[in-house]
């Protein structure tokens, strides 16, 4: 089932896309602050880095998310998917329009450590 997409709250730092990703965690029951943190343009790389479980990063990538950022993360996205490898961070990409089509399921699959996007494997 797809899930309802909210727009956004003014104050919040991240894209609309990520929004989808932060309020969709939170439906499944993760908490922001105990479950995971999200940053906006984080220098690590991750936009949501998870305490439980602490291996696992979640970012979203795709035509609009790159558009949201004013930039194609593309290449910066899969160095640092690679870097955080190293240091035992399986990072998730997930595609903008797949969450358009169903937060839930991809954010689900992300938990899950199944990445469906085109930069996965």
């Amino acid at each position: 089932m797809a899930s309802q997409q909210a727009t956004a709250p003014r104050a919040w730092r991240g894209t609309q896309a990520e929004w989808v990703v932060f309020s969709t965690l939170e439906r499944l029951g993760k908490v922001s602050g105990r479950d995971f943190a999200f940053e906006a343009n984080s220098e690590e790389g991750i936009a949501f880095r998870f305490m439980d479980p602490p291996d696992l990063g979640i970012n979203v990538v795709g035509l609009m998310q790159n558009y949201a950022m004013g930039q194609d993360g593309s290449i910066r996205s899969l160095v640092a998917k690679q870097q955080l490898l190293g240091l035992g961070v399986y990072l998730v990409f997930i595609e903008d329009i797949d969450l358009a089509q169903d937060a839930d399921y991809y954010v689900e699959e992300a938990l899950r450590y199944r990445d469906h996007s085109h930069m996965g494997g």
